[in-house]
């Protein structure tokens, strides 16, 4: 058997071998097409690609049957068959919606990126043919035979012309593109055979899906080529007529027509390519356009628009940019409140939100007045000075209404960058404009009332200092070309009504403190805190805690005690508090049901017996009686950022070498005034009647009580002075007096500041009788006239005058 089948091989030999010696000239024309046995592999259905063979492509798969199918070959290491759809719509296609011919590919890679999706990198094979579809573990299988070709050696005259021709065609127009792909020249340059040639021009010709797959189903490779060839020449004629319009409208457009023919180029191929930003460029412009911007700052926004028509949606780059435009447009460059100032109602306005503060009214009044007379005007910038709790920001509030303006306030306490008023560059990540520029746009106009809060707490650091920053905003003669550097454009402040508070002047740096006109406001009164609860207070905290004015009844005797010996303060916070407590423990009972009698709702009653119950023990007693009973103790008065102070001192002395031993917290210049004192006393012991050895053979201890809070300055030599006579004379000081005044050793009192808050301090704890530095007298017209009418202002000249006023002469 063996004998025979050897010459049967040998004759299919001669017959292979000969047979391209006996095709015809119209064989050659066919596809040599190896027809092979059926095989099975897993079916990938793609839409808006065609795979062609010897071609190299990445793949997104984002259906879950997808996934499996491409994970299926994976496994299986063999390849998948890309079929692509007839209806790009269909999200699960059916066999009936997959082409028959399609691609049999190798899968290089397999990548899963961080967001989820999966990608893969196919190598396409060869043509198939799909016969049969069948499912299998959920997954579409295809029986499929591969549709080879045969290369001819030598090739078709025919097909080497269509060959070359199609090189030469592919060169000229990779020509005509603006950016050339080298890969893609070498690509056409090296490729070897007519079929791989014309694959790779037709996979990355610019075709619509349903196109290529026609291409890729043109077995005959005669009319493949000359397919190929002929989409490609009409996309050169397309690209030359392109070419020739630029060319020739170069020189002639006008720059708006060029603009406009060059965006709506620009729009066409981001579409193309899936890039287009859609309306929201549009909108952009639009905005810029009706912002109403100064020359400049319009000019810099339509440049950055420009950049960011360049730009890839998705950077980040792109995102900063959009956010610079968006501030740009969102600010009011032009848009202003009509002022509607009416002097009358101004002052009704002022009234009805504040009590007392003639003074403070009066000169807001005046500034009104003027901005009526001069709307161009350049108004003085006004600061509030004053402890807290006094109606500084309240204040501002009702300049609002009064002038028909937007309100803004900048908190500035714990500031110390200077990009917090600048605002940052816009080069680093997270950039915004400073807190003046993002108060405008929160304001809407470009005229608001905008206050500056705790101007004294600002802070310099290495960040810069924001004291600094602020000289060009409240500067009316430079604050109209403010220039923030996020915006990086001038912006016009000169509009904007500033108004300043702090509670302390002397920290505000001199600079800032020269442009602004202070007015200060002092503490209130028991009768102005008296008439504040009963206004505002009271009705404030009943409707905060869900109360009617019928359901609550806070006797007087109840709110005299509450002023008196529960707060003690310049301002009237703590007192809002304890009536906010009041009005709780009221709430509450009335949720209970215990206003109930009767069947009828009656008024939670609260008297002075019941605010121990709610409140606890009372804070503030009348000490002074107890404080300055024994010889050596005498009452000063003290200014403190909160307002007005009693300050008590007390001195004991002891035997031994005449040292002086200071105590509670003291400060430089309060030693020394301490030091004046005891030598003034020793220099006139013997006219004040004590005999010198004594007070050479004591030491003297000075104590300043409330050792925890700081304390400086030179206001109590006079106070520090009567509490030694008092110690050696033996002889208790009024406990009704208190007093103020620097001595020198000559024994002259020396004027002192903070008269207006020591002089209210005094009046708060029932002290009749103070005694002033004479030069400090005219300090008083600041005192409210039922305060100098109810406490003796005594005038000191030397310290012998307030010896005479401090004694109780009937205990000598």
């Amino acid at each position: 058997m063996a004998s025979k089948a050897q010459p049967r091989r040998r004759s299919r030999r001669k017959q292979s071998a000969a047979a391209p010696r006996r095709r015809s000239a119209a064989a050659a024309k066919r596809p040599k097409l190896a027809r092979a046995k059926l095989e099975r592999h897993v079916v990938l259905a793609v839409r808006g690609m065609a795979l062609f063979p010897g071609v190299v492509l990445p793949v997104g798969v984002g259906r879950p049957r997808s996934v499996r199918s491409v994970q299926a070959a994976i496994a299986a290491q063999q390849p998948i068959a890309v079929l692509l759809q007839k209806n790009p719509e269909a999200d699960e296609p059916k066999p009936a919606d997959l082409y028959s011919i399609g691609t049999l590919a190798e899968i290089l890679r397999f990548i899963t990126a961080p967001d989820g999706s999966h990608h893969i990198i196919v190598h396409g094979e060869c043509r198939v043919r799909v016969h049969a579809f069948e499912e299998r573990d959920g997954l579409l299988h295809a029986r499929l035979e591969r549709l080879e070709e045969e290369e001819l050696e030598p090739r078709p005259t025919e097909i080497e012309a269509r060959f070359l021709a199609l090189k030469q065609q592919a060169r000229a127009a990779l020509e005509l593109l603006p950016q050339k792909p080298d890969d893609l020249e070498n690509g056409i340059q090296n490729a070897s055979s007519p079929s791989a040639l014309t694959d790779m021009i037709a996979t990355f010709m610019d075709l619509p899906p349903a196109e290529k797959q026609d291409i890729l189903e043109t077995l005959d490779l005669g009319k493949r080529m000359h397919k190929v060839a002929t989409k490609l020449q009409h996309l050169m004629e397309v690209l030359a007529i392109s070419r020739d319009i630029q060319k020739r409208t170069k020189g002639t457009l006008e720059k708006a027509q060029r603009d406009y023919f060059l965006r709506e180029q620009l729009k066409t191929i981001q579409k193309e390519l899936g890039e287009g930003q859609g309306p929201e460029l549009e909108g952009l412009r639009d905005r810029i356009a009706k912002a109403g911007m100064s020359a400049e700052a319009e000019k810099e926004a339509r440049k950055e628009l420009t950049r960011l028509e360049r730009m890839n949606e998705g950077s980040s780059e792109a995102s900063m940019v959009r956010t610079y435009l968006e501030w740009m447009c969102d600010l009011p460059w032009s848009r202003a409140s009509e002022d509607s100032i009416d002097l009358a109602a101004s002052e009704r306005i002022l009234d009805e939100d504040h009590f007392g503060l003639a003074k403070v009214k009066r000169r807001i009044l005046e500034s009104l007045a003027v901005r009526k007379l001069k709307p161009s005007g350049k108004s003085p910038i006004l600061c509030l000075v004053g402890p807290p709790g006094v109606g500084k920001t309240s204040l501002g509030q009702s300049i609002a209404r009064c002038m028909g303006r937007k309100f803004v306030r900048a908190a500035l306490g714990g500031v110390h960058d200077e990009a917090e008023i600048r605002g940052h560059r816009r080069t680093y990540v997270g950039a915004l404009p400073g807190n003046i520029v993002q108060g405008l746009r929160k304001a809407g106009t470009n005229n608001p009332v905008f206050m500056l809060d705790e101007l004294d707490k600002l802070s310099a650091s290495f960040q810069g200092d924001p004291s600094s920053a602020l000289l060009e905003v409240l500067d009316p003669e430079q604050n109209s070309t403010f220039r923030d550097n996020y915006l990086a454009v001038p912006f016009d402040l000169s509009r904007v009504f500033f108004l300043g508070t702090a509670n302390v002047l002397d920290q505000i740096p001199g600079p800032l403190r020269d442009r602004m006109e202070v007015i200060e406001l002092s503490g209130y009164t028991e009768e102005e805190k008296l008439e504040i609860a009963r206004r505002y207070l009271i009705r404030r905290q009943v409707d905060a805690n869900g109360l009617t004015p019928e359901q609550l009844e806070l006797t007087e005797p109840a709110l005299v005690a509450l002023v008196r010996h529960y707060t003690k303060e310049a301002g009237c916070r703590n007192l809002e508090r304890s009536i906010g407590a009041l009005c709780r423990h009221a709430a509450m009972r009335v949720a209970k049901g215990e206003n109930m009698r009767d069947g009828t709702a009656q008024p939670i009653r609260i008297d002075e017996p019941d605010l121990h119950a709610i409140l606890g023990a009372a804070r503030f007693d009348d000490e002074l009686p107890f404080r300055t009973s024994t010889p050596g103790v005498a009452t000063g008065l003290a200014w403190t950022p909160v307002g007005g102070d009693v300050l008590f001192i007390e001195a004991t002395r002891m035997t031994g070498k005449g040292e002086l031993l200071l105590t509670g917290q003291l400060g430089d210049v309060m030693k020394e005034s301490a030091r004046a004192a005891v030598s003034l006393l020793r220099a006139n012991a013997t006219d004040l009647g004590i005999d010198p050895e004594l007070v050479r053979s004591s030491d003297v201890h000075v104590h300043f009580p409330a050792g925890a809070i700081p304390k400086d300055g030179p206001s109590a030599g006079v106070t520090i002075y009567s509490a030694l006579v008092s110690l050696f004379t033996g002889r208790p000081v009024k406990h009704d007096v208190a007093m103020t005044g620097e001595i020198s050793l000559r024994g002259l009192v020396l004027p002192v500041g903070g008269i207006k808050e020591k002089v209210l301090a005094a009046y708060r704890a029932g002290i009749h009788t103070v005694l002033l530095p004479a030069r400090n007298m005219k300090d008083l017209e600041d005192v409210p006239q039922k305060v100098r009418d109810d406490v003796r202002i005594v005038p000191l000249e030397r310290v012998d005058q307030a010896l005479g006023e401090a004694f109780d002469v009937s205990r000598a």
